[in-house]
């Protein structure tokens, strides 16, 4: 492997603010926030929008879409009975 081209590993604290959540992981993802973990050391922190704590799949909450009437009112729109 060729040096000094790979980007530095080292750990990054991910934060899903709508859960209330964060998991302290290796990773190479830049941030300039920075955030006091629980054993008093910092990190830098990358927010993310969603994660095993706010996932449908994870949580078992998963939204229900309305389907009824679709194939109805694409068969109207259409002209088909």
């Amino acid at each position: 492997m060729k040096n000094d081209i790979h980007p530095a590993y080292r750990p990054v604290v991910f934060r899903d603010k709508s859960a209330n959540f964060s998991f302290l992981t290796g990773s190479t993802r830049e941030s300039t926030e920075t955030i006091d973990w629980t054993d008093g050391n910092t990190y830098p922190v990358v927010d993310v929008e969603i994660s095993s704590a706010s996932h449908p799949f994870y949580t078992g909450q998963q939204r229900v879409m309305d389907t009824q009437g679709r194939v109805e009112k694409f068969k109207k729109r259409y002209g088909q009975s």
